[in-house]
């Protein structure tokens, strides 16, 4: 599960379902008498009593981790015709009204019944409002900054990019031109201060190397992006097969490095390209 699609919605019901679990080990009853006496009263929890605990309690936690777990797949997967997040709000309905219940009909509530109903409250109203309310669906861990982009893909530390060790245009690094040899009279590979050492003659003139073939330039009106989408979202192979070969999650920046009419060619983090094929309502960063 990537923990960047969650969102605060999410976040409640996991903490709600914590509570409710600590709620179902605590006592079921309370006790009026002296201290003394409720010492020596042995008060159940609700496992003691399986149509609470298994009934109830269990009920409200496997309810919540329904929903989280249907909202964080990438294509909702159906029970008996119903979707598994709609499963889940329903098991933390029943899990609360069994515990309202169970509050009327006790002559004196323990913290136990107390506090569950209070989170299984909490969890049944994170379930039915997550998807509702604007501010339950705002992502729980927000995307990291994107680093500057980098021409097409091209990965830190490579020949090319100015201001990384080891690539042209870095103080300290060896310029030479591409596909020439190195030039001994530049100074190249000396030490800082160093006297380059003298040019020596050449019997013969040696022809000079042919120019490398110039690498295809994308189109001039392009330049790489990073973005984020809002949904999760397949991502085909280049060849235009498709099968998918990633899936791109939310919360999570992508290099855009290259745009095919509509669609977008992103590299994901591990290095993988394929095509965007969906880019309605993608954040640019």
């Amino acid at each position: 599960m990537n923990i960047r699609s969650l969102t605060r919605g999410d976040g409640v019901l996991i903490g709600a379902a914590v509570v409710l679990f600590i709620a179902s080990f605590l006592g079921i009853a309370g006790c009026d008498a002296s201290a003394a006496i409720c010492d020596k009263v042995d008060t159940p929890n609700s496992w003691e009593f399986s149509y609470l605990g298994w009934g109830t309690f269990f009920v409200g936690i496997a309810g919540a981790a329904l929903v989280v777990v249907s909202r964080s797949l990438p294509e909702p997967r159906k029970v008996v015709g119903l979707d598994l997040g709609q499963v889940g709000t329903s098991f933390t309905i029943v899990s609360a009204w069994t515990l309202l219940m169970w509050i009327f009909e006790a002559n004196n509530a323990g913290a136990g019944l107390i506090l569950g109903l209070i989170a299984a409250l909490a969890v049944a109203g994170a379930a039915v409002a997550g998807p509702l309310v604007p501010a339950l669906k705002a992502p729980l861990v927000g995307a990291p900054k994107p680093q500057t982009p980098s021409p097409y893909g091209m990965q830190h530390g490579q020949p090319g990019q100015q201001g990384v060790p080891g690539g042209y245009g870095y103080p300290g690094a060896q310029q030479q031109p591409y596909g020439g040899p190195q030039d001994p009279s530049q100074g190249a590979g000396q030490p800082f201060g160093a006297q380059a050492a003298a040019p020596q003659p050449q019997a013969a003139h040696q022809p000079e190397p042919q120019a490398a073939a110039p690498a295809p330039q994308p189109a001039a009106d392009f330049a790489p992006f990073w973005f984020a989408v809002p949904v999760a979202r397949p991502l085909y192979a280049e060849d235009g097969s498709q099968a998918p070969i990633a899936e791109l999650a939310p919360g999570t920046w992508y290099l855009a490095v290259e745009q095919r009419g509509p669609a977008l060619v992103a590299q994901t983090q591990d290095g993988r390209r394929g095509v965007l094929q969906d880019t309605t309502g993608i954040q640019r960063g």
